[in-house]
C-alpha cells in the first residue's frame, strides 16, 4: 500500500510550506491496468473520483447527505475499503491512493457493489489533508499496512512519524479515531511510540488493540498469520 511522508530531509514539519522539498513515503509506479480497471476508470471515474483542488471539500455536497466521514490513506487495490464501506452504509468514506491500478480496482468494486458512500482522491495524502480536509471534520482515519520501508536507511520515509500525526489529528473531530494496522513488528512498535507520545490522542487499548470487527482479514494477512507472522492494530481516539 502507498502512504505519504510527513517530513522533509531535515526532519522538519512540512505542513506550513507546501513548496518545501520533502521526502515522500511512496514511490509512484507505472503499473499495468487491466481491461476491467481501465473500463472502470473511464466509466466510473468521473462520478466517484474527486479531483484534487486547493479548496476545502464539502462532505455533505460531495455525498448528497450529512454523515460521519472516514478517510483512508493508501487503500492499495481497495478490497478492504470496499468491504468496510459496504458494511457501514451509514458512514461516508474517502479513499486516497496514488497508484492508478488501485484506483481502477476500487472503482470496479464500487460499480459491482453499488457503493454510493465511497469516493476516491488520486493524489498525495499530505496535500489532500493540507488543502481539502477541514479541521475537526473527520470521524475517523484508517491507515492499513503502510509501506514499512524496512531497511534502516529508508525508515525516514515511513508515514507514521510525529510531524505527520500532529497535523493529521487536527483533521479528526474530538472523539474521532485513528486506526492503524501493520504486519511489520518493528514498525508497529514505532507506531505505538509515536501515537502514544501525542498528547491529543488516547489509546483505546492497553498497547495494541484487538482487530476491530469492521476491518476484514485480507488473503495476504490470513496467509501470513498461518505462517506465524503477526499483525498489529492500533486504535487511538482524539481527546
Amino acid at each position: 500500500m502507498s502512504d505519504h511522508s510527513p517530513a522533509n530531509a531535515a526532519g522538519k514539519p512540512l505542513f506550513y510550506d507546501p513548496t518545501e522539498r520533502r521526502i515522500r513515503s511512496f514511490v509512484t509506479r507505472a503499473g499495468r491496468l487491466s481491461t476491467a480497471q481501465a473500463r472502470a476508470l473511464e466509466t466510473l471515474g468521473p462520478r466517484y473520483c474527486l479531483p484534487y483542488r486547493k479548496e476545502t471539500l464539502d462532505f455533505a455536497a460531495t455525498f448528497g447527505r450529512a454523515a460521519p466521514t472516514i478517510l483512508e490513506i493508501g487503500f492499495g487495490m481497495g478490497g478492504t475499503t470496499a468491504t468496510i464501506a459496504a458494511g457501514m452504509p451509514e458512514q461516508n468514506f474517502i479513499g486516497v491512493e496514488v497508484h492508478t491500478p488501485g484506483v481502477g480496482s476500487l472503482l470496479k468494486l464500487i460499480g459491482e457493489q453499488g457503493l454510493e458512500n465511497l469516493r476516491i482522491i488520486q493524489h498525495d495524502a499530505v496535500e489532500v489533508l493540507e488543502n481539502m480536509i477541514a479541521p475537526a471534520s473527520l470521524a475517523g482515519v484508517h491507515i492499513f499496512f503502510p509501506d514499512p520501508w524496512h531497511k534502516a536507511r529508508h525508515n525516514k520515509r515511513r508515514l507514521i512519524q510525529p510531524p505527520f500525526i500532529a497535523h493529521l489529528i487536527t483533521r479528526i473531530a474530538p472523539g474521532g479515531y485513528l486506526h492503524c494496522a501493520t504486519d511489520w513488528e518493528e514498525y508497529a512498535q514505532q507506531m505505538l511510540e509515536v501515537l502514544g507520545a501525542e498528547p491529543a490522542l488516547e489509546n483505546s487499548a492497553d498497547g495494541y488493540a484487538p482487530r476491530p470487527s469492521y476491518r476484514p482479514v485480507t488473503k495476504f494477512e490470513n496467509r501470513g498469520v498461518k505462517l506465524g507472522h503477526g499483525v498489529w492494530d492500533l486504535v487511538f481516539r482524539r481527546r
